[in-house]
């Protein structure tokens, strides 16, 4: 069974779909026959790299609102990041997360692309590190077992792996995905949101038992799309 997951760094559901993923994957029979795969996914293409805009300030601009409203909006997400035993700081910068997709194509093909999305999540939103620094890219790249020379070659070719991110980013255009985490098992489920874990086990139980095509609704979870992050009310 083949699992793919859209998703960016910069997305806050992301970090905690992905950890709700894996809580619903350990709870999965199967789990050992599974393999995960991790698709490239931006949602703000346009955002200059690198950066030093504080994420608050860009949702304040983004949605028009206070600063306060800004970080009463984050508290929201915080609280569910914490709820899944995550760190998450708010005193993050933007940016552009294209190198980063492109590390993360070099890291599949040193069969670490799991290992080093983690790193970014928790660098991103645990650390709140500046990843528009080449030089904690290709740290962070090294921790999680890919060739620093490797890291630091690709991030010197701006072509090196476009094209495979680039092809990631159709893929899900073509799915229908408008936002992110964006999970699909076998071609045949696809998940948006950050979903409980118990959602994630029951569809890796049913794509296991069933060989229909069967789409699953999206409901009420956390999402990132063009527009920004949603908050589910409950």
């Amino acid at each position: 069974m083949r699992v793919e997951i859209w998703s960016d760094i910069a997305c806050p559901w992301c970090y905690i779909g992905k950890a709700r993923f894996e809580a619903g994957l350990a709870g999965f029979a199967g789990r050992d026959g599974v393999e995960v795969v991790h698709r490239s996914f931006e949602l703000d293409p346009g955002a200059p790299a690198p950066t030093d805009v504080p994420v608050l300030e860009m949702l304040a601009a983004k949605y028009g609102v206070s600063r306060g409203q800004a970080e009463a909006m984050e508290a929201r997400v915080a609280d569910a990041a914490r709820g899944e035993g995550l760190g998450y700081r708010s005193d993050r910068v933007h940016g552009n997360t294209f190198d980063l997709h492109r590390l993360l194509h070099l890291a599949k093909a040193h069969g670490v692309q799991d290992a080093l999305l983690g790193a970014f999540y928790r660098a991103n939103f645990a650390d709140a590190r500046p990843l528009g620094d080449r030089e904690t890219l290709v740290a962070l790249a090294a921790e999680a077992g890919v060739p620093a020379e490797e890291a630091a070659r690709v991030l010197a070719d701006p072509d090196a792996y476009a094209d495979a991110v680039r092809a990631d980013e159709r893929e899900a255009a073509e799915l229908g995905a408008t936002g992110v985490p964006f999970f699909v098992i076998d071609r045949r489920y696809g998940i948006s949101g950050g979903q409980p874990a118990e959602v994630f086990r029951e569809a890796l139980e049913r794509a296991h038992q069933e060989g229909v095509v069967q789409p699953l609704a999206s409901g009420d979870a956390g999402v990132c799309g063009d527009d920004g992050c949603a908050v589910p009310t409950a």
